[in-house]
């Protein structure tokens, strides 16, 4: 049987994940499922090295002498033979605005392919930052198919 998390949205998880990352703590992965669960999710080592890829942990040593997981402070920049979807660290919502997270440097990049196909998306506009896109939907009624259809077109 497949543990699943509880009561929580996955972007929710991934930013917990995040903070307990940026907190230098945790030396094991197994470290990182008892503070998570801690926090009220139902999770298994294998979710968690999942996890950590995907959100670029590496190992390094704190202030106290401890190996741990963090998060990079730079990661290394892409090649140009890496696709974009390489660059998206997070595509989140709420009930107004599309949110994306990128690695360092890469939002204005993202946020360019998102205005090229702008006539063909339920896109407003975009404002970017160094790595973090905010996206305007031109209505607010169906905000989710809006995050779908940029996930769609940014990680394929």
């Amino acid at each position: 049987m497949t543990k699943k998390k509880a009561n929580k949205d996955v972007n929710t998880l991934g930013d917990a994940l995040r903070a307990l990352l940026m907190g230098r703590e945790a030396s094991t992965q197994e470290d990182i499922c008892a503070a998570l669960e801690k926090l009220g999710y139902e999770i298994n080592q294998s979710k968690v090295s999942r996890l950590l890829r995907k959100v670029g942990a590496i190992k390094v040593v704190n202030e106290r002498g401890q190996t741990v997981y963090s998060l990079a402070r730079e990661p290394a920049p892409p090649s140009m033979n890496m696709p974009i979807r390489s660059l998206i660290l997070d595509i989140v919502s709420n009930e107004t605005l599309v949110v994306i997270f990128t690695s360092p440097g890469s939002a204005s990049m993202v946020a360019r392919v998102l205005d090229y196909n702008q006539i063909t998306t339920e896109i407003l506009g975009t404002i970017a930052g160094d790595d973090t896109i905010f996206i305007a939907p031109k209505s607010i009624k169906d905000i989710q198919r809006l995050t779908e259809e940029i996930r769609g077109l940014l990680q394929n």
